[in-house]
């Protein structure tokens, strides 16, 4: 089922055939709360967004949200929304957003930092923030 009201920037089928390598869609309560989480505390650059899908980028890599009503008939379907913990066990690095300003975004609009930024052994400076839909988002760049 489809709420948008209006054609999306490009075809479904020519988007789907430009990607490469990794791609991650993450399925979400609602695209708009998402996408603020997104751009507010990772700096995303919301290259699209509607009701039902929202296409973002940051720090050279591009992710999909999709709105849990999309995938009625997925084999999906109901998985990610009956999970305890929504994003359990995933955790999504974001490779050169500054941790130390997302901590300082996340906290400024209320979402839950689950690690401050400090540096780790493994060389990367990184912080640990979880999003409305329980993502444990990595925001990281190379430690000094």
């Amino acid at each position: 089922m489809k709420l948008r009201d209006r054609e999306p920037w490009m075809p479904a089928d020519e988007y789907g055939r430009s990607l490469r390598g990794l791609s991650v869609n993450l399925l979400v309560r609602d695209v708009a709360g998402a996408v603020k989480f997104q751009r507010t505390v990772l700096g995303a650059e919301v290259v699209y967004s509607d009701p039902d899908i929202a296409v973002l980028r940051a720090c050279g890599g591009e992710w999909m949200l999709h709105a849990d009503h999309t995938y009625l008939g997925h084999p999906m379907h109901g998985i990610a929304a009956n999970a305890e913990g929504r994003g359990a066990g995933l955790e999504i690095r974001l490779h050169g957003r500054d941790p130390d300003a997302a901590t300082a975004a996340a906290r400024k609009a209320g979402y839950t930092v689950l690690a401050a930024a400090a540096d780790k052994p493994h060389g990367l400076r990184e912080a640990h923030i979880i999003d409305e839909d329980g993502y444990v988002w990595v925001a990281d760049v190379a430690s000094k």
